[in-house]
């Protein structure tokens, strides 16, 4: 009887030690997926900082790009059309004798845009040709060049003109409106917008002549 009972109280212990060691020999299922879990948690949020980091400092870099442009090329034009002369001669620029300025096709080109006569009393004029803002000068072989860079894009350039002939006693005036984007390589939303309206008068004085 004793031999029996030995032998059967020998082989519950070695059954509870052998599963007590398996139990500790690994991980469960669940177990692995919380470790996953935690770990992509942790990863995504340095992740996420810098990705926002870099789209903000392309906007950044790209808005003070737009922002240099578009600042020389509104000086530009505005020493250009405060020192803009009247047509007094026999037209050759503009439509009519006494006309300061003059909203008209752009010779050569098919576009509107807006016409004078610089400080030099050579025909000048600004216009939209595709996405940029180009100079014309009248000559022998008139000149047609951009004023912006091709990295910018003019979604919306007008001029609106007040005072413009000898006929009336107001000043002559330009306003300009300019709708101009930046970046035209990077994704829409990190695309800088600038919407300009400014007013230049001419110089000198106009008086009836």
């Amino acid at each position: 009887m004793n031999k029996s009972y030995v032998p059967h109280h020998f082989s519950i212990n070695k059954f509870s030690k052998i599963s007590s060691t398996k139990s500790g020999a690994g991980y469960t299922l669940i177990e692995v997926l919380v470790a996953v879990s935690i770990f992509t948690i942790i990863m995504a949020a340095p992740t996420g900082f810098l990705v926002g980091s870099l789209k903000a400092q392309q906007k950044a870099l790209a808005s003070q790009k737009l922002l240099d442009n578009t600042s020389y090329t509104l000086e530009y034009i505005s020493r250009a059309l405060r020192m803009a002369k009247k047509e007094l001669s026999a037209p050759d620029c503009l439509s009519l004798n006494g006309l300061n300025y003059e909203i008209k096709e752009i010779p050569g080109t098919g576009i509107t845009g807006l016409m004078f006569k610089d400080y030099n009393l050579k025909c000048k004029g600004f216009f939209l040709q595709d996405i940029q803002l180009m100079e014309y000068e009248k000559g022998r072989t008139p000149t047609i060049l951009p004023l912006t860079s091709e990295d910018l894009e003019i979604t919306s350039l007008k001029f609106k003109l007040s005072g413009q002939s000898q006929t009336d006693t107001d000043q002559p005036r330009v306003t300009l409106f300019l709708e101009i984007k930046g970046g035209k390589e990077l994704k829409e939303e990190l695309r800088p917008l600038i919407k300009i309206q400014t007013t230049i008068s001419q110089r000198n004085l106009d008086v009836p002549y």
